[in-house]
C-alpha cells in the first residue's frame, strides 16, 4: 500500500529555522537519540550523508541536531545557540559530512552518542515536514517513525517470545500498529521494534524490563513537535 501524505506532513510543524528537512527533522532525529540512550549524554559524533553532508551548516541542521540531543522541541528560540548550551552543559560535539553514499536517503543523519557507562548509535532520515525514519539502532535495522509510543527490546532468540510480548502487550490494551524483529542469527540476539497507539503502562514496562531473557528495553514515547 502507497503512503498517504496529511495535510501536516505537507505543511509541517511550527519550527525554529529555514527547512523541515534540514531542522525540525533533525531535532526529532536527535531528541529520539537522546531518548535511545536514556540519560543525558557527555559526547556526540555526528556524520551527515548526501544533501544533508552539503548544507548542514547552512541550513542549520548542526545547531538542530545538537539541540535535539539536548531535548529542546522544534519550536524552541534555542535551536539557534545550542552550540553555546551544549558547551555550558558539558557535552563535546563533533561533525563529519559523507557526499557521496549513494545507498543512503538523500538526508541521512548518523549520531553516535553516550557517557562514560553507555554509548548508542542510531541512522536517521529526514523526510520533509518534520517527518523522520529511524532506520537502523546499534547495527540492527529499525525503521520507525517516533510518531507512535515505541517500544524497543533487545532480547536472546527463543521460541514463543515475539507471541509473549504481543500477548503481554495486549493485556496492557496496547494496540500494536507495526512490529518487526531482527535478528543477528539464529539463538543469537533478537531485536523487536514495536510501534503502538497507546502509552505503556509503568509496571508492564518494568516486567518486560526484569525478564531473565531481555537484555535490554526502551520506550520512546511519540515525540511531540
Amino acid at each position: 500500500m502507497a503512503e498517504q501524505s496529511s495535510v501536516f506532513d505537507m505543511i509541517g510543524p511550527v519550527m525554529i529555522g529555514p527547512s523541515s528537512s534540514h531542522t525540525a527533522g533533525v531535532v526529532r532525529i536527535g531528541r529520539v537519540a537522546r531518548k535511545i540512550l536514556g540519560a543525558q549524554p557527555e559526547f556526540v559524533d555526528i556524520v551527515f550523508y548526501n544533501s544533508f553532508a552539503r548544507t548542514y551548516e547552512g541550513h542549520g541542521s548542526d545547531r538542530a541536531i545538537i539541540a535535539g540531543v539536548l531535548d529542546f522541541k522544534t519550536d524552541d528560540t534555542r535551536i539557534k545557540t545550542a552550540f553555546d548550551h551544549a558547551k555550558e552543559a558539558g557535552l563535546k560535539f563533533s561533525f563529519k559530512s559523507m557526499g557521496n553514499a549513494s545507498t543512503m536517503h538523500p538526508n541521512t543523519v548518523r549520531v553516535n552518542l553516550g557517557t562514560k557507562d553507555r554509548q548508542v548509535e542510531i541512522v536517521g532520515e529526514s523526510r520533509g515536514g518534520g517527518i523522520i525514519k529511524i532506520t537502523e539502532i546499534d547495527g540492527f535495522s529499525s525503521n520507525f517513525s517516533a510518531n507512535l509510543h515505541t517500544l524497543i527490546i533487545m532480547a536472546d532468540d527463543r521460541p514463543g517470545a515475539i507471541a509473549f510480548v504481543a500477548n503481554v502487550l495486549a493485556n496492557d490494551e496496547c494496540n500494536i500498529a507495526t512490529m518487526s524483529v531482527n535478528r543477528k542469527g539464529k539463538r543469537d540476539i533478537a531485536f523487536h521494534v514495536i510501534e503502538m497507539d497507546s502509552p505503556m503502562k509503568e509496571i508492564t514496562l518494568t516486567y518486560l524490563e526484569n525478564l531473565s531473557w531481555v537484555r535490554k528495553l526502551v520506550f520512546i514515547p511519540d515525540i511531540e513537535f
